[in-house]
C-alpha cells in the first residue's frame, strides 16, 4: 500500500491555468493593450464602475416600474398546538381565543394550527385554521369534531 504524502498532491488535469502576464510584448498573446481594448474607460488604470452600471444605457433597476403606495406583505402568525395538549384544557369547545386567554399560545397569534403529536382521551370540538391529517383523525376517533374556521 502506497502512502500519499502532502507533497505528492496535485490539482486535477485542466483545473488550473497560468496567470495572465500582461505588458510582456506582442508575442505573449496579451501584448500592446494587455487585453483591455483600444481606448476608453476600461483601458484606463484605476477604473471602477458603480454597482448596476450598464455602460451608459439606462440600468434595469431604473427602468423597472415603481410600486405606488404602501405595500405590506407579511406572513400570518400561526400558533401551533399538539393534540396531546388538548387533554389539559377543561373546555368542550377549544379555539384560538380560549388558548390565548389560558396563555397556551402567544397573544400575537392570528391563526391556529393543530398538529397530530400525542393522543386525545376526551371528546372536544376544536376550531382552527388548519388540521394535519393525523390530528383530524385523532380528534374524530375520540368522538370530537374538527372545524375549520
Amino acid at each position: 500500500m502506497t502512502r500519499i504524502m502532502l507533497e505528492d498532491l496535485r490539482p486535477a488535469e485542466g483545473a488550473t491555468k497560468k496567470a495572465k502576464r500582461v505588458g510582456r510584448g506582442r508575442s505573449s498573446g496579451m501584448g500592446k493593450t494587455s487585453s483591455r481594448g483600444n481606448n476608453g474607460e476600461g483601458q484606463r488604470s484605476g477604473r471602477s464602475r458603480k454597482r448596476g452600471f450598464e455602460g451608459g444605457q439606462m440600468p434595469g433597476f431604473r427602468k423597472a416600474p415603481k410600486l405606488k403606495g404602501f405595500q405590506l406583505i407579511r406572513p400570518l402568525i400561526n400558533a401551533e398546538i399538539n393534540v396531546s395538549s388538548l387533554n389539559l384544557i377543561q373546555a368542550d369547545v377549544i379555539d384560538l381565543e380560549l388558548l390565548k386567554s389560558l396563555s397556551k399560545v402567544h397573544s400575537t397569534a392570528e391563526a391556529l394550527r393543530v398538529l397530530g403529536n400525542g393522543e386525545l382521551t376526551k371528546a372536544v370540538t376544536v376550531k382552527a385554521k388548519h388540521f394535519t391529517a393525523s390530528a383530524k383523525e385523532k380528534i374524530e376517533a375520540a368522538g370530537g369534531k374538527a372545524e375549520v374556521v
